[in-house]
């Protein structure tokens, strides 16, 4: 009885481990179970590889699980085994029966066994060993098809990107998106001021805007409106800026705005400017052109170091002003640009004739050049690169022009690489260090057009990302950046193109993708509707449209007709003006060359229906009396931009031209409309109109019968 009651006193004390034991073995087997099937599964299709992912985490935390088990266990094992070690009783307490509450003599410790004390250890070092040959085996998987995924989603991202600016109207260009490129270091916008030169309190209302956008630079175009003085004050024309004015802009472009300048003066072609003048005719390629200059003549190149030096002088005048400050701003004069480009007359005159042509062009550039690096060390010299582009690369590096000059390489089409083949990449790479690219932003796709082109003209700077990307490599120094010109005429004799304000909605978007290095889809994220001031908050999800969208045949977006930016009032008054031209063309057109009562026959013969005149010439009164009022009106907003000679050229060369062919047809009309009686069929052809056309005479008849 004794001995059973014992047996219970050492089952009641061992309770908690025999329980531990038990759960031990059970997860033992579960886990064993676990690992059996396991091994006997073979490896899932690509297709469900997600879903096995996803299994074998469960899996791995279950085993973790068990791994925290079995170490509990462990402990708790070896708690209990050192407790009944100290307090197992000796023979003589075993004889007092059962006796509890008796602390018994302190007994040595003896050393537990090393299988005892380490329960499971090497069933947990195994299972720790067949995970990390699972995780070495899979590794290389992992990592390939890791980065499977980073090029799937990459390619996805890109897809999705493509799509979206297709949906918008943006030209799509392979390898330019949010993955693609960086954007060029310098992005220069170009301010073409031979033709409807703006006020520059203008000017400086678009500093803050182009800065936003993204703009380093101003590349300045003076031509005739740079205060020239001395004997050159015949060259400034009559309404040319002020000093003082001129300096306090460039001041605010480079102290408030941290914008660079870029003086340009031609000094070799589009020279009309000073040629055209008397007492300067005499430098002239040929007598009857003023294009060009002739760079064989000693008195040439004193003029252009003369006109060089007062442009050069003031702004060095203002670089030095900025670098004394206080605040040590950066030297934002280090480029001087000298034209030289589409030189139409070179090689012509007596003098010229005895020398090649590319040695007069690149004998002409090096010594400006050698002026301007021997006089202002500090400056760097770029030209227009299209006179380079058919001379051979030995006659290039012979010249060593490359030691003076950075090419800047313009395109304004589509397709860059049709002007400007890899090989002649390759050969500007080789002459020299570095170089520049020029897109355009309006003034480039016709030479009289009213309203630019945004969308060809977003896809040429578009496209020189991509250029500049792929042939910046090629140049010890890289590509310098990008200048995105914008002309007002095409040269000094040429009508009005594009006006600046009417350009604006162009030059924004294509300077904020070109400062981004991409086009950016998301609205929240694009500098351009940051800039913008819109009544609205342009959302494609509400509306189901983009926010942006531009069509091959629509000048502009929406967007730019409906928010607020400098100018914005002149170039949503230039659609309205060109939809009521192109209103006014098709009603002449229709009048003069469909109808059969208006036409040019009908009014050398006098000879149509009166009541159809009357009824072809009813809106004519009403389209003059429209246009009168939009000339009216063009005269209030064009106040704000420029002054009045450029209001007036720019009226007589949009609208005058129409409201005269509206009084001539309405006078055709009424010579017509006086008529009440008509000769009879047929109706002669007079001698003038035969003699004209080269046709066979009455008299001429008469004579060889």
């Amino acid at each position: 009885m004794q001995m059973h009651s014992n047996l219970l006193i050492f089952i009641w004390r061992r309770k908690l481990s025999v329980l531990l034991l038990a759960s031990a073995v059970v997860l033992l087997g579960l886990w064993t179970w676990a690992i059996l099937d396991d091994t006997t599964k073979t490896l899932p299709a690509f297709a469900q590889q997600t879903s096995q992912q996803a299994t074998d985490e469960a899996n791995y935390q279950h085993v973790h699980i068990i791994q925290k088990l079995i170490a509990q266990a462990n402990r708790v094992l070896r708690a209990e085994r050192q407790k009944d070690n100290a307090e197992r009783p000796s023979p003589a307490q075993r004889l007092l029966g059962n006796v509890r509450f008796v602390r018994p003599t302190q007994a040595k410790k003896a050393p537990l066994p090393v299988a005892d004390s380490y329960l499971f250890e090497q069933e947990r070092l195994k299972i720790l060993e067949q995970q990390q040959r699972h995780r070495n085996a899979g590794m290389d998987e992992l990592n390939a098809n890791a980065e499977d995924d980073r090029m799937l989603s990459s390619a996805e991202r890109q897809t999705q990107y493509e799509h979206e600016l297709q949906r918008m109207g943006v030209p799509v260009v392979a390898g330019i998106g949010p993955d693609g490129p960086r954007a060029p270091a310098e992005r220069l916008v170009h301010l073409d001021l031979k033709g409807a030169p703006p006020k520059l309190s203008f000017l400086k209302q678009l500093l803050p805007v182009l800065r936003a956008l993204g703009a380093t630079g101003l590349l300045i175009e003076y031509e005739d409106m740079f205060p020239y003085s001395g004997n050159l004050q015949p060259l400034a024309a009559r309404n040319a800026y002020k000093e003082a004015q001129l300096k306090d802009f460039l001041e605010s472009a480079w102290v408030e705005y941290g914008l660079s300048i870029m003086p340009l003066v031609q000094t070799f072609g589009h020279m009309e400017y000073a040629l055209k003048l008397p007492g300067f005719e005499q430098l002239r390629e040929l007598p009857e052109s003023p294009q060009s200059i002739c760079p064989s003549q000693p008195q040439s190149m004193a003029l252009l170091e003369q006109m060089l030096t007062q442009v050069v002088e003031l702004h060095m005048r203002l670089s030095d002003n900025a670098t004394s400050s206080t605040t040590q701003l950066p030297n934002k004069f280090t480029h001087l640009h000298i034209g030289c480009d589409e030189v139409q007359r070179m090689g012509e005159c007596s003098l010229c004739r005895q020398r090649l042509r590319s040695e007069l062009f690149l004998s002409h550039v090096i010594s400006l050049a050698h002026f301007v690096r021997r006089r202002w060390p500090q400056l760097n010299v770029v030209i227009w690169d299209d006179q380079l582009r058919a001379i051979s690369l030995s006659e290039l590096q012979n010249s060593q022009i490359g030691s003076y000059v950075e090419p800047m390489v313009w395109v304004y089409a589509s397709d860059i690489y049709h002007f400007i083949q890899p090989q002649l990449w390759n050969t500007y790479a080789k002459v020299f260090p570095s170089a520049w690219a020029a897109s355009a932003y309006k003034g480039a796709f016709g030479e009289s057009l009213l309203v630019p082109p945004l969308q060809q003209h977003l896809e040429n700077n578009i496209r020189w990302l991509a250029v500049i990307a792929k042939e910046g490599g090629r140049f010890a120094k890289g590509l310098r950046g990008l200048a995105l010109t914008g002309w007002q005429r095409y040269d000094h004799f040429a009508v009005l193109c594009e006006l600046l304000p009417v350009g604006m909605p162009s030059l924004m978007t294509s300077l904020s993708t070109v400062a981004k290095g991409y086009f950016s889809i998301n609205p929240r994220d694009n500098e351009l509707l940051r800039v913008l001031r819109c009544v609205f908050q342009p959302d494609s999800r509400r509306s189901g449209h983009p926010w942006l969208e531009l069509h091959p045949n629509a000048h502009y977006s929406q967007l730019f007709a409906v928010c607020s930016y400098p100018g914005h009032l002149v170039f949503k008054y230039a659609l309205r003006l060109y939809d009521k031209l192109a209103e006014v063309r098709n009603y002449l057109q229709h009048t003069r060359e469909h109808s059969a009562w208006l036409s040019d026959y009908n009014v050398r013969h006098n000879f149509s229906s009166p009541l159809r005149v009357q009824e072809l010439t009813a809106r004519t009164p009403q389209l003059v009396e429209e246009l009168r009022t939009m000339a009216r009106e063009a005269q209030q907003l064009l106040w704000e931009v420029y002054d009045e000679h450029t209001v007036g050229e720019f009226v007589e060369q949009h609208i005058y031209p129409s409201i005269n062919a509206l009084h001539q047809q309405l006078a055709s009309g009424q010579t017509l409309l006086q008529r009440r009686t008509w000769q009879q069929r047929p109706l002669p052809l007079s001698l003038e109109l035969q003699q004209d056309m080269g046709l066979v005479t009455t008299i001429d008849h008469q004579r060889e019968h």
